[in-house]
């Protein structure tokens, strides 16, 4: 693929990344407060989002053999659609005031979050080795488009159909996620090489087993988890703080900026430093995070406690992601994508359904300390198996 199809394809796909990324921040402004709403106990708050997660878990490795088998573009239309009925669903549980019909919906969402997930290994394929780091941040960096106009729609569509609290959002979220449809169908992805195809594999285990394996998977697994699990219970904790659905989206709204923004350079650093320093980097500014939301409860704590989660959980995402490419063979892509964020999202559906408990229950600082211990099993995962160097892509055989 010439350079200039390369760039136009990234381009696309970092069109619809945006889009996907808008809609989940969407959800993830509004999903708490509207279980916290439609539910019977308010500890239960957080349980459809972490229904969503268990069902991204549960997908992604059906989806990425899916993927395989019908293409990428395919399997991107059919996940579009898919988020397209389950933000309708989410809107029609608030006129029904169904806590049940929410946990379906978002339950559905799951599915097709489970599909745009492979938005950056799409971007990776479209690239040659020298672009692919660049490749893989720059598609994340569409989520910059997710901060600014994510938790607005969240805020316009609160009161939109008033008085049914939260159902334009989830319109939002629906028309977000048939949008994609556009920048993914004209994509030229790579017709598989008879080396993806039939090419030799290595047991699963014996891939797991390399040191720089769980380096990668530890920085995608636990950066993911740590993540979500503080950005869950931010909602929740603001709200007992006293502040409002707008200041709430002010501080989410920066978070993804930190998400995303680093993207931009996040690749070239790589390429500079390699993936360990930018890994461990990313492990700082998880600690930096729990040590300013410890320091107090004012709107600015929230907010640099939040853009820093957002830049450690880039810096361990793209990191990973990067590192993960180079410890696989062709043909054994399929397995080791699906497995990667298999285990990425049965961490994340976890700390997202304890979540809300643990706020409600023990408080903002129980969230925080307790996201050190995933935090510090990244820290010794990456020194021991990410490579000073760089590490070469594993022989086809």
């Amino acid at each position: 693929m010439s350079t200039r199809s390369q760039h136009r394809a990234v381009l696309l796909l970092s069109i619809a990344q945006a889009l996907a990324n808008s809609y989940t921040s969407v959800v993830a402004t509004i999903s708490a407060l509207t279980g916290q709403m439609l539910a019977a106990d308010p500890r239960l708050a957080t349980v459809p989002l972490g229904l969503q997660f268990v069902v991204t878990m549960a997908a992604t490795i059906p989806v990425a053999h899916l993927m395989r088998l019908i293409g990428r573009r395919n399997a991107f239309f059919i996940g579009a659609l898919i988020g397209a009925a389950g933000g309708a669903l989410c809107m029609a549980s608030i006129y029904q005031n169904s806590f049940i019909l929410f946990c379906v919906g978002n339950a559905i969402l799951g599915a097709s979050n489970a599909s745009a997930l492979h938005l950056r290994f799409a971007a990776a394929e479209v690239a040659d080795d020298a672009f692919r780091p660049k490749a893989i941040s720059l598609v994340l960096a569409g989520g910059i488009v997710a901060a600014v106009i994510g938790p607005r729609l969240a805020t316009i569509g609160t009161d939109l159909f008033a008085p049914f609290t939260f159902a334009g959002a989830f319109l939002f979220v629906a028309l977000l996620s048939l949008g994609m449809i556009l920048p993914v169908m004209p994509v030229r992805y790579p017709t598989p090489t008879a080396a993806e195809v039939s090419g030799e594999q290595r047991p699963l285990a014996e891939i797991l087993r390399q040191p720089v394996t769980i380096a990668a998977l530890f920085a995608g697994v636990f950066g993911y988890s740590t993540m979500v699990f503080i950005m869950t219970a931010t909602p929740l904790a603001m709200k007992f703080c006293g502040f409002g659905i707008g200041d709430t989206a002010n501080v989410l709204s920066v978070h993804i900026l930190g998400m995303f923004a680093p993207s931009f350079v996040t690749g070239h650093i790589i390429r500079r430093i390699g993936e360990r320093r930018v890994l461990l980097t990313g492990v700082a500014a998880m600690i930096a995070t729990v040590a300013i939301g410890l320091a107090g409860i004012d709107i600015l704590h929230f907010w640099f406690a939040l853009v820093l989660l957002g830049i450690g959980w880039n810096f361990l995402f793209v990191g990973g992601t990067t590192l993960l490419t180079k410890c696989y063979r062709p043909a054994e892509r399929a397995k080791m994508q699906g497995m990667n964020d298999f285990l990425t999202f049965t961490g994340v559906a976890l700390c997202s359904f304890i979540a809300g408990a643990v706020e409600q229950s023990w408080g903002w600082n129980a969230v925080l300390l307790g996201s050190l211990v995933p935090t510090a099993l990244i820290l010794g995962a990456v020194a021991w198996g990410a490579p000073r160097q760089g590490v070469a892509r594993p022989a086809s055989a």
